[in-house]
This record gives structure tokens, C-alpha cells and sequence, in this order.
């Protein structure tokens, strides 16, 4: 238990509070006070009228909004602290930019033998080809800005690495190296590569790349909690959880220093058994750590055109990269179905997408009950698939932002006619999927006010496009909390541990300065967080460091 020792049979009333939290049935309740155990445990909680008891210790929300703790359903927790302590080129505009950033961060570690980074995207910095198409930087661009080492760079998305001639040298990239299957290197017109890996071929440059030290991932998870407290965020889905990852996370358990609770999904099967062995761990360190399934990937992303499509794409010839086939996908969702892991499988591409179902209806004739089957992202789906999810019980987790941010990308990739299942929240919610919203940092900030604020209007931080993007796929506001509370510990079988303020559920909760239910767009966004307790636990304060969780009395 991460809160010092109290005086047995101890509990805190907290009271004074706006307080709102999504009911089981999806309804936002509305109450003005509730009460935890010593071990963080709600027990009963109270609305306008209702007398409160007496408490041998009192919080006063001094009448501010109060929320569940916000639950990011997909995320890289390792890779968000990393990102943080190394090279981020997620804001720059141009390939000018990036350049000189990456010169300046070179010269200011010199000691480093590779510059390691990640976050371009040839995108925003509107890279053309001769024949005005979008088109990937190049290992000479790299070359340009350091030439004395090697440098890798992931993609904002992750599905793609750029690296310069002395880290595609040092990797064996060569003309002769053949593309490997669910990837691509990106060549020039002579065949030689250009510096740029799609989706399975980075693993070529990544297998060289200087893995880090275990006081370095230690590092990476703090500053990851740092980063999500200060955002509301007081749970997490980590996808794609190594053996070295979640050895850090029992460190960090282990030491009494991980506050956020994880919900962990293995990087494969062989990581899915190297952590669990033959089934999901116990919730361990009071319900703040568990690995319950594994994250598969089926296809790749639409900014590096490896998403998975029906149809080429509308801004270049062919339809994307599948990065299993279809058997091999049915065969390691087995073996994690057969000893009860739940499966997440990455499928952006409406082919991908369907390609996933269909494994899901023949699986559900073997595997019975309860398995919450997951599909990450879910970006592009074909109309007549949407109904699949409820009918056979797949979670479709989304990130809300990636729609505000990818949408202009959307339309060139898709072309306008084939945008009808394009992050189609609203269609997915009627027909009666079960949801869950995240942000999938890095690629994006790990922000569910920015979620919340882009599912409600479909309108970036800009305002644009007015009215929304694809507006028929808004959800209503008590639809995008659920999404970031209840719906995202449902999709991790967490639902009878956190995720809403009612008896029996972790005090997890968190005040902030907005009403998310009658704020504008806009106001939601900007929201700010001032408090965040854990397990009845305080570890942030707005202006004040993260320590260890206290309680104020």
C-alpha cells in the first residue's frame, strides 16, 4: 500500500465538490460529497440534501468541480518518458527546423554514439516529391544535419524510422536487403534505401540501436507519471509492455514509487508469457498494477501508407502493409486466448479492421465467456463492419485527437467518398459497442481534456473545421467522460476497481477548474488540473512537485 500508516478503522470525507462521475448505465450523476476508507476504498457517496456523517478526517473541495480519475486506454508509458528525455522533433514545422534541431541537439551531447529521437512528420512539414506528392525525408537531409554517428528517428506514429547513411551503414541497409514481410524500405530510384523504414523493416536499424540501461527506463517511468498526473490522468493501459518495461514497473512497485495504476498489455506472446507464464497476473501493489493481455499488430499507420486498406490509396498506388497474415494473426490470438490474455490488436485500414473481425467470429466459436476482444485505433472502418464490434463483442479503443489531427492526412489518403467510417464514434456507440478514449502519447499529448474536447465537436484546437469534422460522429458529453472513465476500465476488466466515484471503487479522483458538461469546446480544452489523488492519496497539486501521495487532514 502506497499511503502511510493511519489510525485503524480511519476514513476521509470529502465534501464541498461539484461532483460528477458516469453512472454503470452511462448516465452522469451528479453529487456534493462521498467517503473513503484508510485503504482508499469509497463507501458511500452523497448528493444535495442528503446529511454527511461525521469522518475522523475532512478534505474540503472548497466547491470545486470533482472528477474520476481520468484513464487513458492507450498509451506507451515507457516510450512517453523517453520522448521526454530525448530528442523531440514532435513540434517542429518544417524539415528546415528539424534539421537544426537535431545539429544543436548533437552538439549538445557529444558524448552520445547515436542521437536518438522521435516525432517527425513529413506532413507538417510538407516534404514534395517532383511530382507534387507527399513524400518521406531523406538520409541525406539527415546526413546534413549530423553526418559523424549514427541517427534514428521514429515517426510521430511510430510505424515508420529515418535514419542517416552511418545508421542504415551500421545496420547492414543496403540495395541487396530485401524488403521484409509487413514492412518496407523506402528506396530511391535507383533501388539503394533512402533513409526511411516502414512499419516491420525499422527492426532492421532498431536491433543496433544501444538498448537503455534499467536506471534509464527507471527514469523514463517517472517522468512518464510526472507527465500524466499534471494531465488527470491517474490509470493507464500501457500497449506494448516488454520483459525489461515491466521489470521496471515492479521496481517501481517495489520501492513504493508507482503511483499510477497500469493496466499492462504484453509486446507479443513471447513477452505475454516471459511477465504472466501461463495466465494474467494478480493486480499487484494495491490494484495499481496488472497484466491481463497482449498487443498485436496487424497493419500500420495512414501517415506512412502501412495502414491496411480495401482500396489503394487515393494519393499513391497500393493498399497498405498487413503486417500478419491472415493465419498467423488467428493462431497467436489463440494462444493468448487459450490461456485467457486479453488480445488488443493495432488495425487502422478498414481491410485490416475487417480482417481482425473476422478472426474475432471464428475465435468466439472456441473461446466463450467474457473476453473483451480489443481493437486499437479502428481509424478507417467499412460501414458494413461497424455493427460487427457489438455483434461480437469487440472494444473499440480510439484516440479522439488522432481524428482532429490526421483528418486533412484522412482525406488525402482515403479521398472524400470513402470517409463514411472514418473514426465513426457516434456509429459505433448506437450500434452498441463498447468504447474507450485514449491518446496514444507519444504520438499524441497524453490530454483527455483535448479528447474530450475534440469527441464532443470534432473541431481541432484552431475551431476548425466549424460545426465539426464528419459531425454525425460527435458523442455527447456524458458519452467522452465515460470514454476516459468507466468505458476505459471496462475495455481493461477493471471496472469493479476504478473508473467511477460509487461504493466499492479505488478513491480515485481529481479536481479541476471546468465543468466539462457545460463548457464549451474550447473552455474543455484549456481546462486546468489542480489536484489528483490516487487511492485517497494526494500525488499532484497544481505548482507543486509530485512527492509521494499524502493526505490533507
Amino acid at each position: 500500500m502506497l499511503l502511510s500508516a493511519s489510525p485503524a478503522l480511519a476514513d476521509t470525507l470529502v465534501d464541498n465538490v461539484a461532483g460528477e462521475t458516469v453512472t454503470a448505465d452511462g448516465r452522469v450523476e451528479n453529487f456534493t460529497a462521498f467517503r473513503f476508507s484508510d485503504d482508499g476504498t469509497i463507501l458511500a457517496v452523497y448528493h444535495k440534501g442528503d446529511k454527511l456523517p461525521r469522518a475522523q478526517y475532512r478534505v474540503d473541495g472548497k466547491g470545486r468541480v470533482l472528477l474520476p480519475g481520468l484513464i487513458d486506454a492507450h498509451l506507451h508509458l515507457l516510450q512517453l518518458g523517453f520522448a521526454a528525455l530525448t530528442l523531440d522533433l514532435s513540434e517542429t514545422k518544417s524539415l528546415a527546423e528539424a534539421q537544426a534541431r537535431i545539429r544543436d541537439y548533437a552538439a549538445a551531447h557529444p558524448d552520445r554514439p547515436w542521437i536518438i529521437g522521435r516525432g517527425w512528420n513529413q506532413e507538417i512539414w510538407g516534404l514534395k516529391d517532383s511530382a507534387g506528392n507527399s513524400r518521406f525525408p531523406s538520409a541525406a537531409e539527415l546526413d546534413a544535419a549530423v553526418a559523424d554517428r549514427p541517427v534514428w528517428l521514429e515517426r510521430v506514429d511510430g510505424h515508420a524510422g529515418w535514419g542517416n547513411s552511418a545508421a542504415l551503414k551500421a545496420a547492414g541497409v543496403t540495395a541487396a536487403i530485401k524488403d521484409p514481410a509487413g514492412g518496407q524500405i523506402v528506396r530511391s530510384a535507383g533501388g539503394a534505401p533512402a533513409g526511411v523504414l516502414v512499419d516491420n523493416a525499422s527492426a532492421l536499424v532498431d536491433k543496433i540501436v544501444p538498448l537503455p540501461r534499467a536506471e534509464d527506463r527507471d527514469l523514463a517511468l517517472a517522468t512518464a507519471q510526472d507527465l500524466l498526473f499534471k494531465r488527470g490522468v491517474t490509470a493507464a493501459a500501457d500497449m506494448g509492455t516488454t520483459i525489461e518495461d515491466w521489470q521496471a514497473l515492479r521496481r517501481a512497485g517495489d520501492l513504493n514509487r508507482l503511483y499510477l495504476r497500469v493496466m499492462v498489455y504484453a509486446s507479443g506472446t513471447e513477452a505475454m508469457s516471459l511477465i504472466g507464464g501461463s495466465g494474467p497476473t494478480p493486480w499487484l501493489y494495491g490494484d495499481r498494477l496488472h497484466m491481463g493481455g497482449v498487443k498485436l499488430y496487424m497493419d500500420g499507420a495512414l501517415g506512412s501508407r502501412g495502414a491496411w486498406l480495401k482500396a489503394p490509396y487515393a494519393d499513391a498506388p497500393g493498399t497498405g502493409l498487413p503486417r500478419l497474415s491472415d493465419t498467423q494473426l488467428g493462431n497467436l490470438m489463440s494462444r493468448a486466448a487459450l490461456d485467457h490474455f486479453q488480445v488488443a490488436v493495432h488495425a487502422i485500414g478498414d481491410r485490416a479492421n475487417s480482417a481482425v473481425l473476422d478472426s474475432v467470429e471464428q475465435l468466439n466459436q472456441t473461446y466463450k465467456g467474457d473476453r473483451r476482444w480489443r481493437i486499437e485505433h479502428a481509424q478507417i472502418l467499412d460501414p458494413a463492419d461497424i455493427a460487427r464490434f457489438a455483434k461480437l463483442g469487440v472494444v473499440a479503443s480510439m484516440q479522439p485527437v488522432h481524428q482532429t489531427s490526421d483528418r486533412q492526412m484522412a482525406e488525402a489518403r482515403l479521398g472524400p467518398a470513402r470517409l463514411a467510417g472514418a473514426y465513426a464514434w457516434h456509429s459505433l456507440l448506437t450500434s452498441g459497442a463498447h468504447m474507450a478514449f485514449g491518446s496514444d502519447a507519444p504520438v499524441e499529448l497524453p490530454d483527455p481534456f483535448a479528447g474530450l474536447a475534440a469527441a464532443i465537436s470534432r473541431e481541432g484546437p484552431d475551431g476548425q473545421p466549424a460545426g465539426g469534422w464528419q459531425p454525425q460522429e460527435r458523442v455527447t458529453r456524458a458519452e467522452a467522460l465515460a470514454g476516459y472513465t468507466s468505458g476505459a476500465a471496462y475495455a481493461g476488466f477493471a471496472e469493479q476497481k476504478f473508473g467511477r466515484i460509487a461504493p466499492g471503487l479505488r478513491a480515485d479522483f481529481i479536481f479541476v477548474d471546468t465543468d466539462p458538461m457545460t463548457a464549451s469546446p474550447a473552455q474543455v480544452r484549456a481546462t486546468r488540473v489542480l489536484e489528483v489523488w490516487i487511492g485517497g492519496g494526494k500525488v499532484y497539486s497544481t505548482g507543486q512537485p509530485v512527492n509521494k501521495p499524502t493526505r490533507d487532514r
